[in-house]
């Protein structure tokens, strides 16, 4: 017979108690029926002695700290009280099972769904921890999977019971936790616990899902901590051998036993484990090089620079291979170098090597994949087929590769592969020119590679990834500068959901609409989620974790931005080394910048985001003469791009030459009548000037409009002088990023 306490029917007409669901150290949950909305609901009812310990105001007071965590990976709060007898609230009935449940059944879980559950788990900690709130109860009964997806229970019970009620719980010998879950410092009953408890409890979670049991074990509670305050835990990968090699660090970090050990965040831990999730130490890392065009029209290197970009594409979907992406491959395009020298410079253990040559309605491609440290071939096949067969040869391409490296794929993977991506053949082609032009990165080639990927979409409406390329191309126009980032941006999302609506398993457009909701919407959690998706689809993407890097960035998680943008440049590896170094001037290691900015440098001595994010890990140490320098150079080789000459003016200004910033002003307002002119660049020479509320003028402008890159406000070494200006603050508030 389920147990109904007294106090229950106190809860008036609003809900009907149906049956008990499980019983716990804190609380009793019951299945009931919300009268009012006419839904089913969990009611968390606290045991007397705690409900007595706490009181009903303070249960009250922090419950709605709770009600206003809204996240997707946290169990909303529909509704609270108290009665003469008990403290009660109320959670959606999710129709699902305890990460317990599952354990309970399958022991272990695979390596990449604990992974992905511990991540969502980690999203949902972040977020709390961002709003003053512990958990301090994380463990498998506490999280809940529902559709594939995590969710963080509980925060009502663990957030009224710190602080103050916490001596009152020990002296009842309540102790609040689990001890299979406890940190150290909980364990031995610290007061004053911060974000690092809380990551070493669900370290203990990803501990237990991936070896079956948690790290530490025994025959009593206090057995239990006090083996888990003097004895570290056993790496995991001693007791599962597929486990990685970087998870397997992750989590022995994780479960530092001192808490300075640990990572400073749930963020971090979930980062660390996100940058191993697609690589191993001993996985395969290919390199295509640019396929030669042996055609005897010129004009067909779109069409050999497209392949190549496709092969990449296809091969970044497979999560067992680590593909260098196009921008570094293309480096190599003219085979200046031997392929043992290419491979060393791009980090693979194979490079696949080819030509293409195309000829009317027909295509001869050779392909041949090359263990370099072997100096043997793997595999080669040569293919002369109908044009019409080219998603064909691709999809086989990428299945070739993948066998001979070992690599094995899900069947999700190889539907992804098989799929293809339009029936218009000449649409396709429209397709690559855009993407021609698109990879100049430039004003003229964003607007040139819209036009073709617009005119691709008028041939084959249905064509899902040239709605990326339209959004891609307007997300560029929007944040450079080069049109007006209102109506960029709106057109930019319009294309991406078209693109999702077309194929919701496109990992690329969930990659641009991530960019979006954040660079546009400011919304940071939403953003976050499609960061998740896109890495499950494509996992190989750098662009993907260059971007993700860069709302982590914006929203001050420097730790997390940092190793998001290590392995974008991993999978990329002539590129991305300028984002970290911003990065790292943001996050104040101004060392660690210069070394990867002057790294970009040796890659690239022209280029002119290098030459800035130099001269500012200059200014801020105080060598403004030399950031002045440097500045002057990105100016030089930024063809008229108002930003670097702008940001030359505010260092200037820095440096007390006014009449050079005063000049610098007129210089925007004489470009602004010709074109467009973010006034993000120009609130940059205000800051340097020192005249504050009119660098918030500007800012508020670029805020209502969208322009430059006004999202990255938070943490900007730009803006430094106006952190504390209640302007400032007041903006950060509507940005979603207080």
């Amino acid at each position: 017979m389920t147990h109904v306490p007294n106090a229950i029917p106190a809860l008036g007409e609003r809900y009907t108690i149906e049956r008990e669901l499980g019983y716990g150290g804190m609380a009793t949950v019951y299945l009931a029926a919300d009268t009012k909305h006419g839904r089913k609901v969990a009611i968390k009812v606290l045991r007397p002695e705690l409900a007595a310990s706490v009181g009903p105001d303070r249960f009250l007071r922090e419950i709605e700290t709770v009600a206003r965590l809204s996240h997707p990976h946290i169990l909303p709060l529909y509704d609270s009280g108290a009665t003469d007898a008990c403290l009660y609230y109320v959670m959606p009935y999710v129709r699902g099972e305890t990460l317990r449940q599952r354990l309970a059944r399958d022991v272990q879980l695979p390596v990449h769904e604990a992974v992905t559950i511990t991540r969502h788990v980690a999203s949902a900690l972040d977020f709390a921890h961002s709003h003053g709130v512990l958990h301090r109860d994380i463990k498998p009964e506490n999280i809940l999977i529902h559709e594939g997806e995590a969710m963080l229970a509980d925060f009502g019970i663990a957030l009224a019971v710190g602080g103050e009620a916490s001596g009152r719980l020990t002296a009842l010998g309540m102790a609040i936790g689990t001890p299979e879950y406890m940190s150290p410092e909980q364990a031995v009953g610290d007061t004053v616990l911060d974000t690092r408890s809380d990551v070493f409890s669900l370290g203990c979670v990803l501990y237990e899902m991936l070896a079956g049991e948690p790290p530490h074990t025994g025959a009593s509670p206090l057995a239990v901590i006090a083996s888990r305050i003097t004895v570290p835990a056993r790496r995991v990968r001693h007791r599962r051998s597929g486990v990685s090699a970087a998870v397997d660090d992750a989590l022995a970090k994780a479960l530092a036993i001192d808490p300075a050990d640990r990572f400073a965040s749930a963020g971090a831990f979930a980062a660390a484990l996100r940058t191993d999730d697609a690589t191993r130490s001993d996985q395969p890392t290919i390199a295509v090089l640019p396929f030669l065009n042996l055609s005897s029209v010129a004009e067909n290197e779109y069409f050999a620079d497209g392949l190549t970009e496709d092969v990449i594409a296809q091969l970044s979907k497979i999560q067992a291979l680590k593909v260098i992406s196009r921008t570094s491959a293309m480096r190599f395009k003219r085979r200046e170098q031997s392929l043992n020298e290419i491979a060393a410079a791009l980090g693979a253990t194979a490079v696949l090597d080819g030509s293409v040559r195309r000829a009317a309605d027909r295509v001869r491609i050779v392909a041949q994949l090359i263990d370099v440290a072997a100096d043997r071939t793997l595999w080669t096949e040569t293919y002369d087929r109908q044009l019409t067969d080219i998603f064909a040869i691709q999809s086989d391409v990428a299945l070739q590769i993948a066998r001979a490296l070992r690599a094995e794929l899900s069947p999700d993977e190889r539907v992804r592969i098989a799929h293809e991506p339009t029936a218009d053949l000449e649409a396709y082609h429209l397709y690559l020119r855009g993407r021609h032009q698109f990879t100049r990165f430039s004003g003229e080639g964003f607007k040139k590679g819209i036009e073709y990927y617009r005119a691709a979409v008028t041939r084959d409406p249905r064509y899902a990834m040239a709605y990326v390329g339209l959004a891609l191309g307007y997300a560029e126009l929007a944040e450079t500068g080069a049109d007006n980032p209102d109506e960029a941006y709106a057109r930019g999302k319009e294309a991406a959901r078209k693109a999702l609506e077309l194929d919701p398993d496109l990992g690329d457009a969930h990659t641009v609409l991530a960019y979006l909701k954040f660079a546009s919407d400011f919304d940071w959690i939403g953003a976050e989620e499609e960061f998740h998706r896109a890495l499950e689809l494509t996992p190989g993407s750098a662009d993907a974790y260059d971007l993700y890097g860069r709302l982590c960035a914006a929203m001050g998680r420097f730790d997390e931005a940092v190793a998001l943008l290590a392995r974008a440049q991993a999978l990329d590896p002539m590129a991305h080394r300028i984002d970290i170094a911003t990065a790292l001037l943001r996050a104040g290691r101004y060392d660690e910048a210069l070394e990867n900015a002057q790294l970009a440098l040796e890659l690239d001595p022209k280029y002119a985001r290098a030459h800035a994010t130099v001269a500012w890990t200059f200014a801020k140490r105080g060598r403004l003469d030399e950031a002045r320098t440097h500045m002057e150079k990105a100016v030089a080789l930024g063809s008229d791009d108002t930003m670097w000459i702008a940001q030359h003016g505010q260092i200037c200004a820095m440096a007390g030459d006014r009449d050079t910033a005063r000049a610098t002003l007129r210089r925007l307002e004489e470009l602004s009548s010709q074109r467009y002119v973010s006034p993000y660049h120009i609130a940059y020479v205000f800051t340097g000037l020192g005249e504050l509320d009119r660098a918030m003028d500007y800012l508020e402008r670029a805020f209502a409009n969208r322009s430059g890159a006004v999202y990255g406000i938070k943490g900007s070494f730009l803006f430094t002088p106006l952190h504390s200006h209640p302007r400032f603050q007041a903006l950060l508030r509507r940005m979603n990023l207080a």
